[in-house]
């Protein structure tokens, strides 16, 4: 990935958050963290992966409502960043971090049975 590339998803990443956060305000958007912006090579689309807090049908519908919002979060790009053209935003459901959870309890798992289990010295 160039420089440029990386500069620029970290700035969306960044104000996308700022966002989220601040100024969008639908109520279907629950506690949702951006994780990465990914950026074509051209620059003419950006895939932002988030991480939803909460259960199944919040996921859902905090993703429906983000994805409502990109007209406004382009909007919004647009006027906070000078660039020639804006990226096309496409939200995406980030599940790394559920895999990681998922990875951390096999883990866990494994050392529990093996401190359960005597030694056959």
């Amino acid at each position: 990935m160039a420089n440029r590339q990386k500069r620029l998803g970290e700035l969306l990443k960044h104000e996308i958050s700022d966002m989220i956060l601040r100024g969008i305000k639908d109520p279907r958007i629950g506690f949702v963290s951006v994780t990465s912006v990914e950026l074509t090579a051209d620059l003419r689309q950006a895939k932002v992966f988030v991480s939803v807090l909460g259960s199944e049908s919040e996921r859902k519908s905090s993703l429906a409502g983000l994805r409502s919002a990109t007209g406004f979060i382009r909007r919004e790009l647009g006027q906070r960043l000078r660039l020639k053209y804006l990226p096309e935003i496409i939200v995406e459901y980030d599940t790394s971090i559920e895999q990681g959870s998922r990875i951390l309890a096999l883990i866990d798992s494994v050392v529990q049975k093996k401190t359960d289990t005597p030694d056959d010295e």
